[in-house]
């Protein structure tokens, strides 16, 4: 993929996928979200968010480090849990990155065991995730990146004030929030939990 100084192990998973070249967002957001700024990312449904946020994930991290969450990631439903961690499968089998999801519909104590033998990547509901960090005390200082996807719709049902909450948690984090569209709850909360974010307003392909 023609991203400039990406990881070769990265590079090369995405080529054997068959991903070869970037879109535009992936092009325009690539340098900022791997210097670690904040950031606003609106794209229209099917234009690779997803994507987006796994390939970045993996470049940021790199490989597995100490036992504690390095990369938070929200996503609205169990569907979108699953979906999320296979493309980490595929796009970071070069990497030992461990990874777990978590929902709403999956046992609570079996993920809070996965996670206490140590994790780096850890995508989940918004409920769930908030179960886990409040009834187990997980350390939430190791999380380089908080990653909410679909934000304009997990904030449409309201889980902003949880994503509020957690980010407080975080002393020193990047947050990212991908939406389909940039509504006033979006602008709102990347104005209370953000540091200067950018922001970048893709248009249909």
């Amino acid at each position: 993929m023609n991203l400039k100084k990406i990881n070769p192990q990265l590079q090369k998973a995405l080529t054997d996928f068959g991903l070869t070249e970037a879109n535009e967002m992936q092009q325009e957001t690539f340098s900022t979200i791997k210097s670690g700024a904040d950031a606003v990312i609106q794209s229209p449904e099917g234009t690779g968010k997803t994507t987006t946020i796994v390939l970045n994930v993996i470049q940021r991290l790199e490989k597995a480090v100490g036992e504690s969450t390095r990369a938070l990631i929200l996503v609205e439903d169990k569907e979108k849990v699953l979906e999320m961690v296979e493309m980490f499968m595929i796009f970071g089998q070069n990497t030992n990155l461990r990874v777990i999801g978590s929902h709403d519909k999956g046992d609570i104590d079996y993920d809070k065991n996965q996670i206490s033998v140590g994790m780096d990547v850890l995508i989940g509901t918004p409920t769930r995730v908030n179960a886990l960090f409040s009834s187990a005390g997980f350390n939430m200082n190791t999380v380089k990146m908080f990653v909410i996807d679909d934000a304009d719709e997990l904030f449409r049902q309201r889980h902003d004030a949880i994503v509020q909450r957690l980010s407080m948690s975080v002393e020193k984090t990047q947050r990212l929030f991908f939406c389909r569209q940039i509504t006033e709850r979006v602008e709102v909360l990347a104005d209370k939990i953000m540091i200067e974010p950018l922001f970048f307003e893709m248009e249909d392909e």
